[in-house]
Protein backbone atom coordinates (compact mmCIF):
# COMPACT_ATOMS: atom_id res chain seq x y z
CA UNK A 1 0.00 0.00 0.00
CA UNK A 2 1.56 3.45 -1.07
CA UNK A 3 2.39 6.17 1.70
CA UNK A 4 -0.75 8.32 2.04
CA UNK A 5 1.07 10.97 0.56
CA UNK A 6 1.39 9.37 -2.86
CA UNK A 7 -2.69 8.68 -2.99
CA UNK A 8 -5.34 10.96 -4.33
CA UNK A 9 -8.16 12.23 -2.83
CA UNK A 10 -11.50 10.50 -2.07
CA UNK A 11 -14.05 11.59 -4.61
CA UNK A 12 -17.40 11.64 -3.29
CA UNK A 13 -20.72 12.33 -5.81
CA UNK A 14 -23.09 13.92 -3.59
CA UNK A 15 -23.20 16.75 -1.30
CA UNK A 16 -26.34 15.59 1.00
CA UNK A 17 -26.41 14.56 4.64
CA UNK A 18 -24.75 10.92 3.68
CA UNK A 19 -22.39 12.74 1.70
CA UNK A 20 -20.68 15.20 3.62
CA UNK A 21 -20.89 13.20 6.80
CA UNK A 22 -18.51 10.66 4.89
CA UNK A 23 -16.57 14.37 3.70
CA UNK A 24 -16.82 14.80 7.40
CA UNK A 25 -15.68 11.88 8.57
CA UNK A 26 -13.04 11.11 6.29
CA UNK A 27 -11.21 14.97 6.94
CA UNK A 28 -11.67 14.03 10.76
CA UNK A 29 -8.75 11.37 9.73
CA UNK A 30 -6.79 13.68 8.06
CA UNK A 31 -7.87 11.81 4.52
CA UNK A 32 -7.91 14.07 1.39
CA UNK A 33 -11.11 14.32 0.04
CA UNK A 34 -13.14 16.22 -2.90
CA UNK A 35 -16.93 16.20 -2.88
CA UNK A 36 -18.85 16.93 -5.86
CA UNK A 37 -22.54 18.57 -6.40
CA UNK A 38 -24.61 18.26 -9.45
CA UNK A 39 -27.08 20.81 -8.41
CA UNK A 40 -26.44 24.19 -9.24
CA UNK A 41 -27.70 25.09 -5.15
CA UNK A 42 -27.43 23.84 -2.10
CA UNK A 43 -30.79 22.09 -1.10
CA UNK A 44 -33.90 23.90 0.16
CA UNK A 45 -36.35 22.85 2.94
CA UNK A 46 -36.89 21.08 5.55
CA UNK A 47 -37.26 17.23 4.05
CA UNK A 48 -36.65 14.49 6.19
CA UNK A 49 -36.06 16.70 9.35
CA UNK A 50 -35.96 13.99 12.56
CA UNK A 51 -32.93 13.53 14.01
CA UNK A 52 -32.64 10.32 16.76
CA UNK A 53 -30.49 9.60 19.50
CA UNK A 54 -28.33 7.42 17.72
CA UNK A 55 -27.27 9.70 15.07
CA UNK A 56 -26.99 12.87 17.50
CA UNK A 57 -24.87 10.63 19.41
CA UNK A 58 -22.98 10.19 16.26
CA UNK A 59 -22.76 13.95 15.03
CA UNK A 60 -21.16 14.75 18.88
CA UNK A 61 -18.42 11.75 17.83
CA UNK A 62 -17.81 14.24 14.92
CA UNK A 63 -17.83 17.36 16.67
CA UNK A 64 -20.87 19.19 15.37
CA UNK A 65 -22.89 19.35 18.68
CA UNK A 66 -24.83 22.05 17.38
CA UNK A 67 -27.21 19.65 15.60
CA UNK A 68 -28.86 18.99 18.35
CA UNK A 69 -28.33 22.28 20.25
CA UNK A 70 -30.39 23.81 17.28
CA UNK A 71 -32.75 21.18 16.90
CA UNK A 72 -36.40 21.64 18.17
CA UNK A 73 -37.86 18.80 20.46
CA UNK A 74 -40.77 17.35 18.64
CA UNK A 75 -44.55 19.10 19.46
CA UNK A 76 -47.33 17.51 20.90
CA UNK A 77 -49.82 16.71 17.85
CA UNK A 78 -52.93 17.99 17.56
CA UNK A 79 -55.11 16.13 15.28
CA UNK A 80 -58.70 17.32 13.82
CA UNK A 81 -61.58 15.78 11.51
CA UNK A 82 -61.00 16.69 8.43
CA UNK A 83 -62.10 20.37 7.20
CA UNK A 84 -63.05 21.27 10.73
CA UNK A 85 -61.36 22.75 13.84
CA UNK A 86 -62.52 20.43 16.12
CA UNK A 87 -59.13 18.56 18.31
CA UNK A 88 -59.83 15.08 18.15
CA UNK A 89 -56.77 14.14 20.06
CA UNK A 90 -53.56 15.46 21.67
CA UNK A 91 -50.78 12.84 22.24
CA UNK A 92 -47.19 12.42 21.64
CA UNK A 93 -45.45 11.07 18.19
CA UNK A 94 -42.92 9.45 20.49
CA UNK A 95 -42.48 8.36 24.05
CA UNK A 96 -41.48 10.97 26.27
CA UNK A 97 -37.79 10.30 27.30
CA UNK A 98 -35.53 12.38 29.40
CA UNK A 99 -31.49 12.24 29.42
CA UNK A 100 -29.50 9.63 31.52
CA UNK A 101 -25.93 9.80 32.26
CA UNK A 102 -25.91 6.45 29.72
CA UNK A 103 -27.84 8.19 27.17
CA UNK A 104 -27.39 11.79 26.96
CA UNK A 105 -28.85 12.20 24.20
CA UNK A 106 -32.36 10.68 24.76
CA UNK A 107 -34.93 13.24 23.12
CA UNK A 108 -35.21 13.13 19.51
CA UNK A 109 -35.07 16.24 17.81
CA UNK A 110 -36.25 18.35 13.92
CA UNK A 111 -34.19 20.03 12.08
CA UNK A 112 -34.56 21.18 8.57
CA UNK A 113 -32.31 19.14 6.11
CA UNK A 114 -31.42 22.61 4.52
CA UNK A 115 -30.41 23.89 7.84
CA UNK A 116 -28.48 20.32 9.38
CA UNK A 117 -26.71 20.07 5.71
CA UNK A 118 -25.46 24.21 6.24
CA UNK A 119 -24.07 23.13 9.52
CA UNK A 120 -22.11 20.06 8.13
CA UNK A 121 -20.36 22.25 4.87
CA UNK A 122 -19.52 24.63 8.01
CA UNK A 123 -17.66 22.15 9.79
CA UNK A 124 -16.26 21.15 6.33
CA UNK A 125 -14.97 24.40 5.05
CA UNK A 126 -13.30 25.07 8.67
CA UNK A 127 -10.92 21.77 7.62
CA UNK A 128 -10.87 23.69 4.05
CA UNK A 129 -13.25 21.49 1.79
CA UNK A 130 -15.67 22.68 -0.41
CA UNK A 131 -18.75 21.69 -1.97
CA UNK A 132 -18.22 21.91 -5.65
CA UNK A 133 -21.63 23.01 -6.88
CA UNK A 134 -23.21 22.32 -10.38
CA UNK A 135 -19.88 19.18 -10.87
CA UNK A 136 -21.77 16.28 -12.24
CA UNK A 137 -20.31 12.92 -12.28
CA UNK A 138 -20.76 11.47 -15.32
CA UNK A 139 -19.32 8.03 -15.37
CA UNK A 140 -16.06 6.01 -13.82
CA UNK A 141 -14.23 3.30 -14.13
CA UNK A 142 -11.86 1.40 -11.28
CA UNK A 143 -8.67 0.12 -11.61
CA UNK A 144 -6.46 -1.75 -8.61
CA UNK A 145 -5.04 1.09 -7.67
CA UNK A 146 -7.33 3.82 -8.18
CA UNK A 147 -10.97 4.98 -9.59
CA UNK A 148 -11.09 7.31 -12.82
CA UNK A 149 -13.76 9.47 -12.75
CA UNK A 150 -15.52 11.37 -15.55
CA UNK A 151 -16.99 15.16 -14.45
CA UNK A 152 -18.52 17.76 -16.30
CA UNK A 153 -18.12 21.12 -14.29
CA UNK A 154 -20.26 24.69 -15.65
CA UNK A 155 -18.06 27.41 -15.44
CA UNK A 156 -20.09 30.41 -16.22
CA UNK A 157 -22.00 29.62 -19.52
CA UNK A 158 -19.82 26.71 -20.70
CA UNK A 159 -19.51 22.77 -19.17
CA UNK A 160 -15.64 21.78 -18.97
CA UNK A 161 -15.10 17.89 -18.99
CA UNK A 162 -12.37 16.92 -16.94
CA UNK A 163 -11.00 13.41 -15.54
CA UNK A 164 -10.34 12.84 -12.48
CA UNK A 165 -8.20 10.01 -10.59
CA UNK A 166 -9.27 8.99 -7.22
CA UNK A 167 -8.16 6.42 -4.87
CA UNK A 168 -11.85 5.70 -4.04
CA UNK A 169 -15.04 6.82 -5.05
CA UNK A 170 -18.32 7.29 -2.79
CA UNK A 171 -21.68 7.64 -4.42
CA UNK A 172 -23.89 9.77 -2.45
CA UNK A 173 -25.92 11.22 -5.53
CA UNK A 174 -29.45 9.69 -4.83
CA UNK A 175 -31.74 6.75 -5.54
CA UNK A 176 -31.40 7.82 -9.40
CA UNK A 177 -27.57 8.25 -8.99
CA UNK A 178 -24.55 7.80 -11.36
CA UNK A 179 -22.36 5.22 -9.24
CA UNK A 180 -25.40 3.03 -8.42
CA UNK A 181 -26.06 2.10 -11.90
CA UNK A 182 -22.55 2.34 -12.44
CA UNK A 183 -21.50 -0.56 -10.45
CA UNK A 184 -24.64 -2.71 -11.95
CA UNK A 185 -26.10 -2.98 -8.62
CA UNK A 186 -29.94 -4.27 -8.39
CA UNK A 187 -32.10 -1.48 -6.68
CA UNK A 188 -34.90 -4.29 -6.48
CA UNK A 189 -38.56 -3.29 -4.34
CA UNK A 190 -41.50 -1.39 -5.51
CA UNK A 191 -42.86 1.72 -5.66
CA UNK A 192 -46.37 2.75 -4.35
CA UNK A 193 -47.93 4.40 -7.15
CA UNK A 194 -51.18 4.48 -5.50
CA UNK A 195 -50.17 6.35 -2.28
CA UNK A 196 -49.72 10.12 -3.65
CA UNK A 197 -48.10 12.98 -1.11
CA UNK A 198 -47.14 16.55 -1.77
CA UNK A 199 -44.66 17.98 0.21
CA UNK A 200 -42.75 21.20 0.99
CA UNK A 201 -42.65 24.39 3.10
CA UNK A 202 -44.83 26.94 3.62
CA UNK A 203 -45.67 30.52 4.96
CA UNK A 204 -49.12 31.10 6.54
CA UNK A 205 -50.92 32.41 9.62
CA UNK A 206 -54.41 30.68 10.37
CA UNK A 207 -56.73 31.19 13.32
CA UNK A 208 -56.31 28.03 15.18
CA UNK A 209 -53.15 27.03 13.98
CA UNK A 210 -50.99 27.85 16.57
CA UNK A 211 -46.98 27.57 16.67
CA UNK A 212 -46.92 24.76 19.52
CA UNK A 213 -48.61 21.72 18.39
CA UNK A 214 -48.31 20.04 15.17
CA UNK A 215 -51.29 20.21 13.20
CA UNK A 216 -53.06 16.92 11.45
CA UNK A 217 -56.03 17.50 9.86
CA UNK A 218 -57.56 14.60 8.87
CA UNK A 219 -56.21 11.41 7.23
CA UNK A 220 -54.95 10.07 3.64
CA UNK A 221 -58.42 8.30 3.31
CA UNK A 222 -60.47 11.74 3.90
CA UNK A 223 -61.09 13.45 0.35
CA UNK A 224 -58.75 16.29 1.88
CA UNK A 225 -56.01 16.22 4.70
CA UNK A 226 -53.15 18.55 5.64
CA UNK A 227 -50.55 17.73 7.99
CA UNK A 228 -48.61 21.53 9.55
CA UNK A 229 -45.82 21.59 11.34
CA UNK A 230 -44.47 24.73 12.73
CA UNK A 231 -40.92 25.55 12.17
CA UNK A 232 -38.92 28.99 12.50
CA UNK A 233 -36.39 27.92 10.07
CA UNK A 234 -38.61 28.51 7.46
CA UNK A 235 -39.32 31.79 8.15
CA UNK A 236 -41.56 33.85 9.90
CA UNK A 237 -44.71 31.79 10.03
CA UNK A 238 -43.19 28.74 8.73
CA UNK A 239 -44.42 25.20 8.71
CA UNK A 240 -43.65 22.35 6.96
CA UNK A 241 -46.53 20.62 4.96
CA UNK A 242 -47.63 17.00 4.09
CA UNK A 243 -51.13 16.94 1.91
CA UNK A 244 -52.98 14.01 1.49
CA UNK A 245 -56.68 12.69 0.37
CA UNK A 246 -58.20 11.00 -2.25
CA UNK A 247 -58.47 14.32 -3.69
CA UNK A 248 -55.03 15.04 -3.75
CA UNK A 249 -53.78 16.14 -7.13
CA UNK A 250 -49.90 16.50 -6.95
CA UNK A 251 -49.73 18.38 -10.55
CA UNK A 252 -52.67 20.29 -10.38
CA UNK A 253 -51.38 22.13 -6.91
CA UNK A 254 -47.80 22.37 -7.74
CA UNK A 255 -48.93 23.88 -11.59
CA UNK A 256 -50.96 26.37 -9.34
CA UNK A 257 -50.72 28.22 -6.15
CA UNK A 258 -54.11 28.90 -5.37
CA UNK A 259 -55.02 25.83 -6.41
CA UNK A 260 -52.71 24.67 -3.25
CA UNK A 261 -54.06 27.39 -0.95
CA UNK A 262 -57.46 26.60 -1.44
CA UNK A 263 -56.83 22.64 -0.92
CA UNK A 264 -55.14 23.55 2.74
CA UNK A 265 -57.88 25.95 3.32
CA UNK A 266 -60.61 22.95 2.68
CA UNK A 267 -58.70 20.65 4.67
CA UNK A 268 -58.36 22.33 7.86
CA UNK A 269 -61.66 24.75 7.89
CA UNK A 270 -59.75 27.45 8.90
CA UNK A 271 -59.24 31.11 8.12
CA UNK A 272 -55.76 31.33 6.08
CA UNK A 273 -53.87 34.13 5.42
CA UNK A 274 -50.86 32.67 2.70
CA UNK A 275 -47.90 34.38 2.49
CA UNK A 276 -45.27 32.10 0.24
CA UNK A 277 -45.26 28.56 -0.57
CA UNK A 278 -41.03 28.02 0.09
CA UNK A 279 -40.88 24.93 -2.09
CA UNK A 280 -42.86 21.91 -2.84
CA UNK A 281 -42.87 18.49 -4.75
CA UNK A 282 -44.48 15.38 -4.86
CA UNK A 283 -43.86 12.09 -3.55
CA UNK A 284 -44.23 8.59 -3.90
CA UNK A 285 -43.11 5.64 -1.79
CA UNK A 286 -40.33 3.68 -3.34
CA UNK A 287 -39.07 0.61 -1.25
CA UNK A 288 -36.09 -0.86 -3.05
CA UNK A 289 -32.60 -1.97 -1.88
CA UNK A 290 -29.12 -3.37 -3.33
CA UNK A 291 -27.97 -6.55 -2.68
CA UNK A 292 -24.56 -5.00 -1.64
CA UNK A 293 -22.90 -2.17 -0.78
CA UNK A 294 -19.97 -1.91 -3.17
CA UNK A 295 -17.29 -3.41 -4.95
CA UNK A 296 -13.62 -2.63 -5.09
CA UNK A 297 -12.85 0.37 -4.74
CA UNK A 298 -16.56 2.35 -5.22
CA UNK A 299 -19.17 2.36 -2.22
CA UNK A 300 -22.19 3.55 -2.18
CA UNK A 301 -24.38 5.16 0.83
CA UNK A 302 -27.64 6.77 1.76
CA UNK A 303 -30.47 7.06 -0.50
CA UNK A 304 -28.03 5.51 -3.29
CA UNK A 305 -27.78 2.30 -1.41
CA UNK A 306 -31.52 2.62 0.22
CA UNK A 307 -34.99 4.16 -0.55
CA UNK A 308 -38.49 3.75 1.62
CA UNK A 309 -40.99 5.14 2.90
CA UNK A 310 -40.57 8.16 5.38
CA UNK A 311 -42.27 6.77 7.90
CA UNK A 312 -40.48 6.44 10.79
CA UNK A 313 -37.97 8.92 10.18
CA UNK A 314 -35.33 6.55 9.49
CA UNK A 315 -33.79 7.85 6.02
CA UNK A 316 -31.83 9.92 6.98
CA UNK A 317 -30.83 8.41 10.38
CA UNK A 318 -29.74 5.42 8.15
CA UNK A 319 -27.95 7.43 5.80
CA UNK A 320 -25.51 8.80 8.77
CA UNK A 321 -24.56 5.50 9.73
CA UNK A 322 -23.76 4.30 6.33
CA UNK A 323 -21.05 7.03 6.31
CA UNK A 324 -19.82 6.89 9.46
CA UNK A 325 -19.57 2.87 9.25
CA UNK A 326 -17.51 2.83 5.42
CA UNK A 327 -15.34 6.25 6.52
CA UNK A 328 -13.67 5.03 9.63
CA UNK A 329 -12.61 1.84 7.88
CA UNK A 330 -11.58 3.51 4.39
CA UNK A 331 -9.21 5.98 6.77
CA UNK A 332 -7.13 2.92 8.31
CA UNK A 333 -6.90 1.23 4.81
CA UNK A 334 -6.03 5.09 3.16
CA UNK A 335 -3.70 5.13 5.52
CA UNK A 336 -2.16 1.46 5.05
CA UNK A 337 -2.96 0.39 8.31
CA UNK A 338 -5.68 -2.00 7.23
CA UNK A 339 -6.16 -4.76 4.61
CA UNK A 340 -8.61 -3.89 1.87
CA UNK A 341 -10.95 -6.68 3.00
CA UNK A 342 -12.00 -4.88 6.06
CA UNK A 343 -14.03 -2.89 3.59
CA UNK A 344 -15.67 -5.95 2.65
CA UNK A 345 -17.52 -5.40 6.10
CA UNK A 346 -19.29 -2.07 5.18
CA UNK A 347 -21.76 -4.31 3.48
CA UNK A 348 -21.42 -6.98 5.97
CA UNK A 349 -22.52 -5.21 8.88
CA UNK A 350 -24.96 -2.49 6.98
CA UNK A 351 -27.27 -5.11 4.61
CA UNK A 352 -29.01 -6.80 7.76
CA UNK A 353 -29.31 -3.18 9.39
CA UNK A 354 -31.15 -1.59 5.75
CA UNK A 355 -33.34 -5.06 5.49
CA UNK A 356 -34.87 -4.52 9.04
CA UNK A 357 -34.77 -0.93 8.74
CA UNK A 358 -36.98 -1.57 5.42
CA UNK A 359 -39.56 -3.94 6.77
CA UNK A 360 -39.68 -1.32 9.92
CA UNK A 361 -40.97 1.89 7.94
CA UNK A 362 -42.72 -0.24 5.68
CA UNK A 363 -44.96 -2.10 7.97
CA UNK A 364 -45.30 1.70 9.53
CA UNK A 365 -46.66 2.60 5.99
CA UNK A 366 -48.84 -0.28 5.99
CA UNK A 367 -50.29 0.30 9.39
CA UNK A 368 -50.73 3.95 7.90
CA UNK A 369 -52.80 2.76 4.76
CA UNK A 370 -54.83 0.16 5.99
CA UNK A 371 -55.63 1.94 9.00
CA UNK A 372 -56.22 5.54 8.58
CA UNK A 373 -58.35 6.36 11.89
CA UNK A 374 -55.56 4.71 13.77
CA UNK A 375 -52.91 6.17 15.63
CA UNK A 376 -50.42 5.03 13.29
CA UNK A 377 -48.13 8.03 13.51
CA UNK A 378 -47.06 7.08 17.25
CA UNK A 379 -43.28 6.04 16.88
CA UNK A 380 -41.67 3.44 19.56
CA UNK A 381 -38.56 3.64 20.89
CA UNK A 382 -37.22 1.18 18.36
CA UNK A 383 -36.89 3.90 16.16
CA UNK A 384 -34.37 5.62 18.66
CA UNK A 385 -31.69 3.69 17.24
CA UNK A 386 -30.13 3.14 19.93
CA UNK A 387 -30.52 -1.21 19.78
CA UNK A 388 -28.57 -0.98 16.03
CA UNK A 389 -26.23 -3.22 16.79
CA UNK A 390 -23.37 -5.21 14.74
CA UNK A 391 -22.93 -8.44 17.08
CA UNK A 392 -23.60 -10.43 14.08
CA UNK A 393 -20.56 -8.73 12.25
CA UNK A 394 -17.38 -10.88 11.57
CA UNK A 395 -15.07 -8.11 12.85
CA UNK A 396 -16.16 -7.85 16.72
CA UNK A 397 -15.35 -10.01 19.43
CA UNK A 398 -16.85 -11.10 22.71
CA UNK A 399 -15.37 -13.40 25.10
CA UNK A 400 -18.01 -13.15 27.39
CA UNK A 401 -20.44 -14.34 24.68
CA UNK A 402 -20.54 -18.21 24.30
CA UNK A 403 -23.30 -19.08 21.99
CA UNK A 404 -23.98 -17.70 18.49
CA UNK A 405 -27.75 -16.10 18.37
CA UNK A 406 -30.12 -15.21 15.69
CA UNK A 407 -29.02 -11.85 14.36
CA UNK A 408 -31.73 -8.47 15.23
CA UNK A 409 -29.80 -5.85 13.96
CA UNK A 410 -32.01 -3.31 14.75
CA UNK A 411 -32.67 -4.78 18.25
CA UNK A 412 -34.24 -3.41 21.06
CA UNK A 413 -32.31 -1.24 23.84
CA UNK A 414 -31.15 -3.26 26.84
CA UNK A 415 -29.49 -1.70 29.28
CA UNK A 416 -28.96 -4.60 31.23
CA UNK A 417 -27.08 -6.67 28.63
CA UNK A 418 -23.67 -5.33 26.70
CA UNK A 419 -22.41 -7.34 23.93
CA UNK A 420 -19.55 -6.63 21.34
CA UNK A 421 -21.38 -4.74 18.29
CA UNK A 422 -23.58 -2.68 20.55
CA UNK A 423 -23.89 1.12 20.78
CA UNK A 424 -21.08 2.13 23.48
CA UNK A 425 -23.03 3.91 26.58
CA UNK A 426 -21.97 7.59 28.16
CA UNK A 427 -20.58 8.32 31.34
CA UNK A 428 -19.96 11.60 33.00
CA UNK A 429 -18.19 12.54 36.14
CA UNK A 430 -14.77 10.92 35.09
CA UNK A 431 -11.97 12.14 37.13
CA UNK A 432 -8.87 12.88 35.46
CA UNK A 433 -5.89 11.25 37.79
CA UNK A 434 -3.07 10.88 35.29
CA UNK A 435 -2.96 14.82 35.13
CA UNK A 436 -3.64 15.15 39.03
CA UNK A 437 -6.00 18.07 37.21
CA UNK A 438 -8.99 16.46 38.98
CA UNK A 439 -11.00 17.88 36.18
CA UNK A 440 -13.95 16.01 34.89
CA UNK A 441 -14.82 14.36 31.71
CA UNK A 442 -17.52 11.67 30.60
CA UNK A 443 -16.54 8.84 27.64
CA UNK A 444 -18.62 11.12 24.90
CA UNK A 445 -15.96 13.53 24.91
CA UNK A 446 -13.52 11.24 24.25
CA UNK A 447 -14.72 8.82 21.56
CA UNK A 448 -14.04 10.19 18.28
CA UNK A 449 -13.60 8.85 14.27
CA UNK A 450 -10.15 9.40 14.76
CA UNK A 451 -8.99 6.48 17.08
CA UNK A 452 -10.57 3.25 18.76
CA UNK A 453 -11.14 4.12 22.47
CA UNK A 454 -9.46 0.75 25.01
CA UNK A 455 -11.12 1.43 28.22
CA UNK A 456 -9.72 -0.84 30.84
CA UNK A 457 -11.59 -1.29 33.74
CA UNK A 458 -9.08 -2.69 36.26
CA UNK A 459 -9.03 -1.94 40.48
CA UNK A 460 -6.10 -0.55 40.00
CA UNK A 461 -3.38 0.30 37.22
CA UNK A 462 -0.25 -2.19 38.02
CA UNK A 463 -3.48 -4.61 36.69
CA UNK A 464 -3.58 -2.15 33.55
CA UNK A 465 0.35 -3.20 32.32
CA UNK A 466 -0.36 -6.08 30.28
CA UNK A 467 -3.16 -4.93 28.39
CA UNK A 468 -0.90 -1.47 27.71
CA UNK A 469 1.96 -3.88 26.69
CA UNK A 470 -0.19 -5.37 24.00
CA UNK A 471 -1.57 -1.97 22.82
CA UNK A 472 2.06 -0.75 22.44
CA UNK A 473 1.86 -2.87 19.40
CA UNK A 474 -0.26 -1.05 17.71
CA UNK A 475 -0.15 3.01 15.67
CA UNK A 476 -1.09 5.27 18.67
CA UNK A 477 -2.96 7.50 16.34
CA UNK A 478 -5.70 5.61 16.13
CA UNK A 479 -5.45 3.35 19.32
CA UNK A 480 -6.14 5.69 22.35
CA UNK A 481 -5.90 3.89 25.76
CA UNK A 482 -8.09 4.58 28.58
CA UNK A 483 -8.44 3.06 32.28
CA UNK A 484 -11.25 3.22 34.10
CA UNK A 485 -10.78 2.66 38.23
CA UNK A 486 -13.67 2.31 40.43
CA UNK A 487 -14.87 4.99 42.47
CA UNK A 488 -12.91 4.72 45.57
CA UNK A 489 -9.96 5.57 43.31
CA UNK A 490 -11.63 9.16 42.81
CA UNK A 491 -9.76 10.04 46.41
CA UNK A 492 -6.24 9.22 45.14
CA UNK A 493 -3.98 12.18 44.03
CA UNK A 494 -2.06 11.94 40.84
CA UNK A 495 -1.71 8.48 38.85
CA UNK A 496 1.04 7.55 36.88
CA UNK A 497 0.48 5.43 33.72
CA UNK A 498 1.55 4.49 30.22
CA UNK A 499 -2.04 5.15 29.37
CA UNK A 500 -3.42 8.49 26.72
CA UNK A 501 -5.96 8.86 30.13
CA UNK A 502 -6.72 7.54 33.61
CA UNK A 503 -10.01 8.23 34.68
CA UNK A 504 -11.52 7.70 38.28
CA UNK A 505 -15.62 6.42 37.87
CA UNK A 506 -16.36 8.97 40.52
CA UNK A 507 -19.89 8.26 40.33
CA UNK A 508 -20.28 4.95 38.78
CA UNK A 509 -21.46 5.34 36.04
CA UNK A 510 -18.90 4.04 34.07
CA UNK A 511 -18.82 0.55 35.72
CA UNK A 512 -22.69 0.79 35.78
CA UNK A 513 -22.97 1.30 32.04
CA UNK A 514 -20.74 -1.46 30.71
CA UNK A 515 -21.68 -3.71 33.32
CA UNK A 516 -18.60 -4.13 35.52
CA UNK A 517 -18.06 -5.22 38.78
CA UNK A 518 -15.91 -3.63 41.21
CA UNK A 519 -12.72 -5.53 41.42
CA UNK A 520 -13.08 -6.91 38.13
CA UNK A 521 -10.54 -6.61 35.35
CA UNK A 522 -12.37 -6.73 31.88
CA UNK A 523 -11.10 -4.49 28.24
CA UNK A 524 -13.39 -3.10 25.92
CA UNK A 525 -13.19 -1.86 22.53
CA UNK A 526 -14.84 1.29 21.25
CA UNK A 527 -14.30 1.83 17.35
CA UNK A 528 -14.33 5.30 15.97
CA UNK A 529 -18.18 4.85 14.67
CA UNK A 530 -19.12 4.63 18.51
CA UNK A 531 -19.78 1.13 18.86
CA UNK A 532 -18.11 -1.66 21.09
CA UNK A 533 -15.45 -3.73 18.77
CA UNK A 534 -14.28 -6.05 21.47
CA UNK A 535 -15.59 -7.31 25.01
CA UNK A 536 -12.29 -9.21 26.35
CA UNK A 537 -10.99 -10.93 29.57
CA UNK A 538 -7.34 -9.77 29.18
CA UNK A 539 -4.64 -8.50 26.39
CA UNK A 540 -4.54 -12.18 24.41
CA UNK A 541 -8.12 -11.02 23.24
CA UNK A 542 -7.65 -7.39 22.30
CA UNK A 543 -4.76 -8.79 20.33
CA UNK A 544 -6.97 -11.00 18.82
CA UNK A 545 -9.44 -8.17 17.88
CA UNK A 546 -7.06 -5.64 16.49
CA UNK A 547 -5.17 -8.74 14.70
CA UNK A 548 -8.79 -8.75 12.62
CA UNK A 549 -8.49 -4.98 11.93
CA UNK A 550 -4.94 -4.24 11.72
CA UNK A 551 -2.45 -5.36 8.67
CA UNK A 552 1.14 -6.00 10.09
CA UNK A 553 4.13 -6.98 8.52
CA UNK A 554 5.95 -9.69 10.47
Amino acid sequence: MPAPSKLSPVLIAGAGPAGLVAALTLMRNEIPVRIIEKSPKYNVGQRGPGIFPRSLELFNFLGVPEINEVGQVIPLIRRYRSGIQEVVDIFRMVPETKPTPAIPFYVPKLIGQQTLEGILRSHLEKLSCFVELETELRSFEQFPDHVTAHIVKKQGDKKVLETFEASWLIGTDGAKGVVRKGLNLPFVGETRDSIRVLIGDIRLTGVGIDRTHWHHFGTHADKKAANLRPTDEVGENGFQMTLTGTDLDPPKLLADNNELFAYISEATGADITFHEVVWASEFRPNIRMVNKFGEGRVFIAGDAAHAHSPTGGQGLNSSVQDSLNICWKLALVYKGLAPPSLLDTYTTERLPVITEMLQLTTAILNQASNQPESHHFHRGLKLFMLGVNYRFSPIVLDEFVTEARPINAYGILDEGRLEAGDRAPDAPELVEMKAGSGATTKLFDVYRPLYHTVLVFTPGVAQAESALSILSRYDPNVVRSVVVLPTSAATCQQIDSPADLVLADKEGHAYAAYLIKEGETRIVVVRPDGVVGAITRGGEGLGKYFDGIFEFST
